[in-house]
């Protein structure tokens, strides 16, 4: 994974150099994602620059990639999960092993549904200099990040982050997942649209556990593709330790000859994070035991997690409340996985969007219900989750990839009735994914109790933040809040100070506008609201306020 920036629709007349030389400067802002090299493309249509953090064909797979007959030029950032399937269907002539240069060959080809045939984390940008058009894209959850806007001269540009664009473009706004803009035609599309989102398509249909572990199983096995020292995080929770029982079990041979050889770093490292005594240090060390993994524990401070939260904040380039709790130790946490030495990791963000693992599913009324909310969750999940894994790793150059966001996975695990996902009575949340799983884990990590992850790195994280919110922030800056910020007007003071940090670092009405409006949790949701009308007065996004449930959930 790393960074692209780009710049169409140059004027004739423009002075190629001096726009070579900004473009370069601003995607420098973003430099951190992509420190093992920079590439540059230069036409007299077109701005391409690419930070690389090599993952996939280190030696040979620098961009931005060009066809041999130099008529294409592609600036990616992500990986392409299925690039030898891909690969060995098409005719193309490929100039190097990069993953990513499958999406050349796809539009060569003449496929119109290009980006739909990618099983992969993904934007990019691509120019065909022969028919002077360029195309636009972000994989279908938005777990790769993509901003776009216009600068004064109404040039397009486009960046990974929003730093790069912060200032120049008036306009800036997030490029929408799973959608696909074309300048032939001037069009944004969406292009991944699946039948699971209608209830209808999936109701009555059983859950297949073992079709459900199969797949799962499949989805870490094609994301363990890579050259270089990878690891997974570990909490200890249900998602984390999944990934690493299943990780785990491929760690041993090489994915990129079909398991047929040993693998470069065949003992697999997990990696935790949590104030001292949290619930999360604890539970990952027994996970880890019980997989063999080489684990590494790392015990932070309060003091430090303040003294990290402004650059939190410019990294992750968002004023939401929980998004900010949870990013701030695993940006923490990235630091040190940089300092082993390590590239990629596997991470379990999605899989609450896809079972319903959050406590409020427990109030869901009807089976419909629970399911509309999993699709509101997974439409919602670039802007929290996916925004937090994703920036808070690369902040330190580390990719986080996202096994339960693998499209293939979700069309298995979405495909059935959530009546088989519904918790309540006595059956715990996610009970379809803990029975799927029966015997990959002891029965004391299989059936934990849901954490949020800024709770489970210690309870004193969050009422540390609070009070330290409610000592900067005065009752006469809180009771002009609206006024100051009338759009997405802080409702907490600890909302306010994230809020006046993030304004520091991204000024402007459109800054502000790329960061969704309410609260992150349940409480945001009108679904839940009505399934409980406590939520709607639970101003506290952390798990420990989901009124009742907390207490209630109880294993199968």
């Amino acid at each position: 994974m790393c960074s692209i920036f780009g710049m169409f629709d140059l004027h004739p007349g423009d002075d190629l150099l001096a726009l070579r030389q900004q473009a370069l400067a601003l995607s420098q802002r973003q430099r951190h994602r992509g420190p093992d090299w920079s590439g540059v493309y230069v036409a007299p249509e077109v701005i391409l620059v690419h930070e690389r953090l090599a993952i996939v064909d280190p030696a040979s797979g620098s961009q931005p990639l060009r066809s041999r007959d130099g008529r294409l030029a592609l600036a990616v950032n992500g990986e392409i999960y299925n690039h030898r399937e891909l690969r060995a269907a098409s005719d193309y002539d490929f100039t190097t092993g990069s993953d990513c240069e499958v999406i050349n060959a796809l539009y060569l080809a003449g496929d119109a549904d290009l980006a739909n045939k990618l099983n992969g984390i993904f934007a990019f940008a691509l120019w065909d200099g022969e028919s002077r058009r360029y195309m636009i894209a972000r994989d279908p959850i938005g777990v790769c990040p993509l901003y776009w806007g216009h600068d004064a001269q109404g040039r397009l540009l486009v960046a990974s982050e929003l730093k790069s664009l912060s200032g120049i473009c008036a306009d800036v706004a997030e490029f929408p997942a799973g959608h696909i803009y074309d300048s032939a035609s001037g069009e944004l599309r969406q292009y991944y649209q699946r039948p699971w989102r209608d209830y209808a398509v999936v109701q009555g249909r059983p859950a297949d556990r073992a079709a459900l572990r199969q797949a799962f199983e499949q989805a870490v096995h094609r994301q363990l593709m890579t050259d270089v020292p990878y690891g997974v995080l570990l909490s200890g929770g249900l998602d984390s330790s999944l990934v690493a029982a299943c990780a785990a079990r491929f760690a041993r041979e090489r994915i990129e000859d079909d398991d047929r050889s040993e693998a470069w770093w065949p003992r697999l490292h997990s990696f935790a994070i949590g104030l001292e005594g949290s619930p999360d240090l604890a539970a990952a060390e027994r996970a880890a035991q019980a997989l063999g993994t080489v684990h590494h524990g790392f015990v932070y401070s309060f003091e430090e997690g303040l003294d990290a939260l402004p650059e939190v904040i410019r990294h992750i380039e968002t004023y939401d409340v929980t998004t900010i709790r949870a990013s701030t130790p695993m940006y923490l946490l990235a630091r040190r996985i940089k300092a082993m030495g390590v590239k990629m990791v596997l991470s379990g963000e999605g899989s609450d969007e896809i079972f319903g693992g959050y406590l409020y599913f427990h109030k869901a009324p009807s089976a419909e219900a629970f399911h509309e909310e999993l699709v509101r969750k997974l439409d919602a999940l670039h802007s929290y989750d996916c925004l937090r894994a994703n920036k808070s790793m690369m902040a330190w150059g580390v990719e986080p990839r996202v096994p339960f966001l693998d499209r293939e996975f979700m069309d298995v695990a979405m495909g059935f009735d959530a009546a088989d996902k519904m918790a309540g009575g006595g059956r715990m949340e996610k009970a379809v994914l803990r029975e799927a799983f029966e015997g990959a884990l002891p029965d004391e990590i299989l059936w934990r109790q849901k954490e949020q992850f800024s709770d489970g790195v210690g309870y004193g994280w969050i009422d540390g933040l609070k009070a330290h919110a409610e000592a900067q922030v005065s009752d006469r800056e809180f009771a002009a809040a609206a006024a100051r910020f009338p759009h997405n007007p802080p409702a907490t003071k600890e909302a306010y100070y994230y809020r006046a940090v993030f304004e520091q670092f991204y000024p402007g009405p459109a800054a502000a506008a790329t960061v969704p409006g309410g609260k992150s949790i349940a409480c945001s949701s009108p679904a839940a609201i009505a399934w409980d009308p406590a939520f709607a007065t639970a101003a506290d996004p952390s798990g420990r306020a989901v009124q009742g449930v907390h207490l209630q959930a109880s294993p199968a």
